[in-house]
């Protein structure tokens, strides 16, 4: 018998399993994703990655011998977290995953708090609300995080190689809400600390003249820019500054824009050279930064991915699936009971090394200025556009597939 065929015959006993659960002694935990609108593709490819999680856990016999049911609510804005997540409450989950938005993680943290459930953020960088509930994690990094890495790379790798005589003008533009707040917070302080005083530019997506702005960032004498956008507002400003000849060295963005393929589709050789601060894909870890259990539940999904949408994982689903697992196999297990203060005590307790989930990451909340408890080990990378429709990452060495090809010329 082929391999092919056996790994189907193995697939659908693991869904014939996962469907057997409903009649056995199970977990519920809640998933609140977008599946429609402007943000579902994303929201969808998250959840995927959740539900690939949920099936090895149950392949690998549960939680203490209790499967995983998973019960999807989609939330399709901010204004559809509450009744989402009160659902799942009533369905019995103690911990809801979302949300892949930062619009819907902020509504989310604030219900959470309200009603003592767990919020399990296994994607949105966003700014969080102040509440010190204690009932919020996030996996993956922040906003703030990945501004700050964008900065430091630049600063502390690209310029030295790059050897400009340019003296180094620092602007950051961004998206006015709490995803562009929590990458501009975080990249004007790291270009703080440098000694430089940056050039801050917030925008409306809905109503910013782009051409406008390119010329207020020229005007400015901005020649490294760091930009936390969107795809359609981070794609309109990428080709007003290149149509308005703004003279950068280095143009790096963040995770909801500059690193997906459809900017690169988009922008063609107008994207070569721009970098992006990032989450990687399922098919850019190296198997070398892995710990051997994570390793191996990497090549699990990426084998059943591929077989089932018949492509490799994307970043959201990656994130969601290690986001996923770091629940399902290092918290729950640990875990008293699965009441919301056992699993908010496990969470606490948690201690994976760097390379222990399957993006590389490890697990280790601390607090934050916003109350919740982020991962203080939560993996990013570097993303280049070495070509037309054509990106690698470029640093942090463990997981370059190439050296830095290009930047901008």
């Amino acid at each position: 018998m082929g391999r092919s065929r056996l790994a189907g015959i193995a697939l659908v006993i693991a869904f014939a399993m996962t469907a057997c659960s409903r009649g056995t002694d199970s977990i519920v935990v809640g998933a609140m994703y977008p599946t429609h609108g402007g943000q579902g593709p994303g929201g969808l490819e998250e959840y995927r990655g959740v539900e690939l999680a949920a099936q090895l856990a149950n392949v690998r016999g549960g939680v203490d011998g209790r499967r995983v049911r998973l019960e999807l609510v989609p939330a399709d804005s901010a204004d559809a977290v509450p009744q989402a997540m009160d659902t799942l409450m009533r369905r019995g989950a103690r911990v809801v995953l979302g949300s892949y938005g930062s619009t819907m993680s902020a509504v989310a943290a604030r219900v959470a708090a309200r009603r003592k459930v767990v919020f399990w953020e296994t994607g949105a960088v966003g700014l969080l609300p102040q509440v010190r509930s204690g009932h919020v994690f996030r996996v993956p990094p922040t906003g703030e995080t990945l501004g700050r890495v964008a900065v430091e790379f630049v600063h502390g790798v690209y310029l030295p190689r790059a050897k400009s005589t340019a003296a180094i003008r620092y602007g950051v533009a961004y998206v006015d809400d709490v995803y562009g707040r929590s990458v501009g917070t975080g990249a004007i302080d790291a270009i703080r600390r440098t000694g430089a005083a940056p050039a801050a530019f917030a925008y409306d997506a809905r109503t910013a003249n782009f051409t406008s702005l390119a010329r207020r960032i020229r005007q400015a004498g901005v020649n490294m820019l760091v930009v936390g956008a969107y795809l359609d507002d981070g794609v309109a400003l990428r080709r007003a500054l290149v149509r308005e000849r703004v003279p950068l060295v280095a143009n790096i963005g963040t995770s909801s824009s500059y690193c997906m393929p459809e900017f690169g589709r988009r922008l063609g050789a107008d994207a070569v050279g721009v970098f992006a601060s990032d989450k990687p894909d399922g098919d850019a870890v190296p198997a070398k930064v892995l710990r051997p259990d994570a390793a191996a539940a990497l090549r699990w999904a990426q084998h059943t991915y591929r077989g089932r949408f018949g492509s490799e994982m994307p970043a959201p689903a990656l994130a969601g699936f290690a986001g996923a697992w770091a629940l399902f196999h290092d918290v729950l297990p640990s875990a008293h009971d699965t009441s919301v203060s056992g699993i908010v005590d496990a969470a606490r307790r948690a201690n994976a090394p760097t390379g222990a989930l399957p993006n590389g990451s490890g697990l280790a909340f601390g607090g934050s200025r916003a109350g919740a408890s982020e991962n203080l080990r939560a993996a990013s990378v570097i993303w280049e556009w070495v070509a037309p429709n054509r990106r690698a990452i470029v640093w942090p060495p463990g997981f370059a597939s190439r050296d830095i090809a290009v930047g901008l010329r």
